[in-house]
């Protein structure tokens, strides 16, 4: 399990460009506004929280119209140049991430597999070429597909 403290905080918040955050007792709370649009998001970070039987971190977004949650994150990306977050879990072969966006918008990709991040874009399907853009910024934390993993 990653460790996610309050240098993460002022991380994520920063390029997020939250108007502000805090820790409140047992997580980081996070406000995006975007007046343009008239958008609010609320993220919400429980670094140690109990999932079940286990401990685990898990990310939550709250908007106007949804309510999201990762559990078990097992890590995030910064993209100051995006303006983003994406946060990650991957289980048995398949990736699930929330990416959150500076302009207080948000994505879900849930169920992935794995190998779609590492393929050739041009290749897949406009629908899921996306989400292996989209979480093909993970790569970097996450392990190498199974096939792959001999081959360092």
């Amino acid at each position: 399990m990653i460790e996610f403290g309050e240098k993460d905080a002022e991380l994520v918040a920063n390029v997020l460009g939250a108007e502000k955050y805090a820790y409140q007792e047992d997580h980081f709370r996070f406000r995006l506004e975007n007046r343009e649009e008239k958008r609010l998001l609320t993220l919400e970070v429980y670094p140690r929280i109990m999932l079940g039987d286990k401990e685990g971190m898990l990310i939550v977004v709250y908007t106007a119209s949804a309510h999201l949650q990762l559990h078990n994150c097992s890590g995030y990306v910064l993209s100051e140049e995006l303006g983003e977050v994406t946060f990650v879990v991957e289980t048995a072969g398949t990736l699930s991430g929330i990416v959150v966006e500076q302009g207080a918008g948000c994505s879900l990709y849930a169920g992935m597999d794995r190998k779609l991040i590492s393929s050739d874009f041009t290749q897949l399907g406009v629908e899921v070429m996306l989400s292996g853009v989209a979480m093909s910024l993970a790569e970097s934390i996450i392990d190498p597909p199974e096939d792959e993993a001999g081959k360092k």
